[in-house]
């Protein structure tokens, strides 16, 4: 039960499931098996009863943003630039934000009245390893301080305001790193995922003359946390992290190569290592503290299988 004080209204995953309505399922087994993550097997049934009561939910949203747009027009009596919907997705590492964003991001591309749906990962913004390296912060790579936050700021405003073409930098996960001279261009999408670990903190601060402070939240029309247990997180890391191990790591491209020779119990002692002296600090310090600022909680429990929804109230 949800207390009276509350600013959300709590769904089980039974409750929430019967929120679909008569949306129909658009995606098949085959569709799913692409969008899955390295660890997280998603379901259809997941699917069924998490993702399209949600992609209703935020196309119901949309199509009240595009009224309110269609209301401007009428005011200002001449047409206004396209604005792209922006929705946000964030969370700790390892809670499956991709796999999160991606599922939305085919769902929501399956509406009539917003085919266009483009997804942008924040990773893209971190500052180039060697940037990180000089700055000597190499070792809070995925903390605040590690993001071009200005430019990714920039990004997402230019966005927002109906700007033709914006350009976003592009993150190589396999060398750990921006590859130069790569780009993603955004092109006026009815809607923009953006999915982050720190897109919904407000600490960081992006200011011209000094009277105006803007974050990446303020562009962000609907926010969702994805959400788990500690220890779930920690497992789910562990486990990620032995996969790449016998598979991306032993690529010699891979900024990770080096770990591809470590034993199963070194790979777990490594990776758990990882996780709590970089992860987990970052979650307490930084990710954690922002949840409760989403509009949508998604509450994860073991298996990434989500066991209920948290939705702020209007």
């Amino acid at each position: 039960m949800t207390s009276p004080l509350s600013p959300y209204s709590h769904f089980t995953r039974a409750e929430w499931a019967l929120l679909r309505a008569a949306t129909p399922m658009t995606l098949s087994e085959e569709n799913l098996d692409e969008l899955r993550g390295l660890i997280e097997r998603v379901s259809l049934d997941e699917v069924a009863q998490i993702y399209l009561p949600l992609s209703r939910l935020l196309n119901l949203h949309v199509a009240a943003a595009q009224h309110l747009y269609r209301v401007t027009d009428t005011f200002l009596g001449k047409p206004v630039a396209k604005v792209p919907y922006v929705i946000g997705i964030a969370g700790s590492v390892a809670v499956g934000k991709s796999t999160t964003a991606r599922i939305l991001q085919a769902l929501l591309s399956r509406w009539p009245d917003h085919p266009r749906v483009d997804l942008v990962t924040t990773d893209g913004f971190l500052f180039s390893n060697r940037e990180l390296q000089d700055r000597g912060i190499m070792h809070r790579k995925g903390f605040p301080e590690s993001y071009d936050i200005r430019r990714l700021v920039n990004f997402v405003a230019e966005v927002k305001s109906g700007r033709e073409r914006v350009s976003a930098p592009i993150y190589e996960h396999l060398v750990y790193d921006i590859v130069p001279g790569k780009e993603k261009t955004v092109q006026q999408p009815d809607i923009m995922i953006l999915e982050g670990l720190n897109i919904l903190q407000t600490g960081h601060r992006v200011s011209g003359d000094g009277a105006s402070r803007l974050f990446v939240s303020d562009f962000i029309d609907f926010s969702i946390y994805v959400d788990a247990a500690e220890q779930d997180l920690e497992k789910w890391y562990i486990d990620r992290f032995l996969r790449l191990r016998e598979t991306a790591f032993q690529n010699p491209r891979s900024y990770f190569h080096h770990y591809a020779a470590l034993s199963p119990a070194e790979a777990v002692e490594t990776a758990q290592g990882i996780w709590r002296s970089i992860n987990l600090v970052n979650l307490h310090e930084n990710i954690l503290p922002t949840r409760e600022r989403a509009h949508l909680i998604l509450e994860k429990g073991v298996n990434h299988v989500v066991q209920g929804v948290r939705l702020r109230k209007l």
